[in-house]
């Protein structure tokens, strides 16, 4: 493998303007990292002033991404301006669950620390942009997440939708209730004292008296929804794929991969891919 060694542009002044990265964004949303994404609407206009530079949907969950980019070096004006316009949408569409993002040629640890602040409150995404010179007519830019948000408002965060086993057993069979007993066996095998958690809408998992959903589950009449709460990614995408097993689109709300199982020997068939998916999620989870 040769290595090509390029030099960083600064974009800033440069003709490489915020209109062309707005085109490109336009173009290839995926580019930001953030999924497979819908375009919206670009220069939206807000009701008071001022026009928001990108509106970008996950046409698989309720999310819309809120994006506003600057060259050079983010700062006040940009940081309020990305949530004055986020919460502008949020007021409009309430049906919508909405994200912040920032997009910017350089994110200085001051405002990181200060956008840092505002995550867990106001869910913002911070995307630094770098651009790189790959020969005299080609330049190619990067995207970098260096600041995520966690999900808003989940299902297990409602202490008052405990139900129990005999709950789901009426919900669902006891077929299905048999492969959420095998899905927690091989859960159970990679985490100790992890035990199932029976809540209205999905069953969950608890460890020494606390939530721990890294995987949930959602058992039907004739088969079982397991989700595995893991950032998407190319290679998590791949392995999935190759694999073969049944799934369902991936859930950009609740930032999960979503699996189809129908049968027992479906859960042996695919071990190693619910083991290290089920790793992945553990660790993504003590991360947090």
């Amino acid at each position: 493998m040769k290595h090509i060694k390029q030099s960083k542009i600064k974009m800033q002044g440069s003709p490489l303007t915020e209109r062309w990265v707005q085109e490109l964004l336009a173009d290839d949303p995926t580019l930001l990292g953030l999924g497979d994404l819908d375009v919206r609407d670009i220069e939206r206009r807000q009701p008071h002033a001022g026009r928001l530079d990108m509106l970008l949907s996950d046409p698989d969950s309720s999310t819309r991404y809120e994006v506003e980019l600057q060259l050079g070096a983010t700062d006040e004006s940009h940081i309020i301006r990305t949530i004055e316009y986020w919460d502008t949408e949020r007021r409009r569409y309430p049906q919508y669950e909405h994200v912040a993002v920032i997009v910017a040629e350089e994110i200085t640890s001051r405002f990181f620390n200060v956008i840092s602040l505002f995550n867990g409150f106001i869910p913002i995404v911070a995307i630094q942009m770098t651009a790189l010179r790959v020969d005299a007519e080609s330049v190619s830019l990067v995207f970098t997440k260096v600041l995520d948000h966690g999900a808003l408002g989940t299902e297990e965060e409602d202490r008052s939708e405990v139900t129990d086993r005999s709950y789901w057993e009426k919900r669902s069979s006891a077929t299905s209730m048999e492969l959420v007993d095998r899905i927690h066996s091989v859960v159970a095998g990679r985490d100790r004292d992890v035990m199932l958690s029976y809540k209205k809408h999905f069953i969950g998992l608890v460890q020494n008296g606390r939530a721990n959903n890294y995987v949930s589950m959602k058992a039907r009449k004739k088969w079982v929804i397991v989700n595995f709460r893991i950032l998407r990614s190319d290679e998590i995408s791949d392995m999935i794929e190759e694999s073969g097993i049944r799934t369902l689109p991936y859930d950009g709300g609740f930032r999960q991969y979503r699996v189809k199982i129908l049968h027992t020997d479906e859960v042996e068939r695919h071990r190693d891919l619910l083991t290290t998916l089920i790793d992945t999620a553990r660790a993504a989870r003590e991360s947090n």
